[in-house]
């Protein structure tokens, strides 16, 4: 039996890459970055699904919107060129903290 956690790490990774796009689409003018955006979150939703069959979906949410966050901050950092100031940093360290607070000592994430 795999890991919940599969389901959900591709949630976010399809999720990140279609965000990316949906800059790169230039509001949807863009043919190639409309469509990854369009498959990406397609296949965001329907992992994301998957990973509600085992775990709980405050959690599950919890997990895909706070990694989610960082990777998008830093695909848009390395990417799109936008800048991160300290107090960006200081809570997309507190969303880490967060999800890893969830992870290890909550009784409601699948251990």
């Amino acid at each position: 039996m795999s890991s919940p956690y599969l389901p959900l790490a591709i949630a976010i990774v399809a999720e990140v890459i279609a965000t990316t796009a949906l800059k790169s689409s230039e509001s949807f003018t863009r043919v190639l970055p409309s469509i990854i955006t369009v498959v990406g979150y397609a296949i965001a939703f329907y992992c994301l699904s998957l990973t509600l069959r085992s775990i709980p979906t405050g959690i599950a949410y919890a997990i895909w919107s706070g990694v989610g966050i960082v990777l998008i901050s830093l695909a848009g950092w390395f990417i799109h060129k936008q800048s991160l100031d300290l107090p960006a940093l200081i809570g997309l360290a507190l969303i880490i903290a967060g999800v890893i607070i969830v992870n290890v000592f909550s009784k409601s994430a699948v251990h």
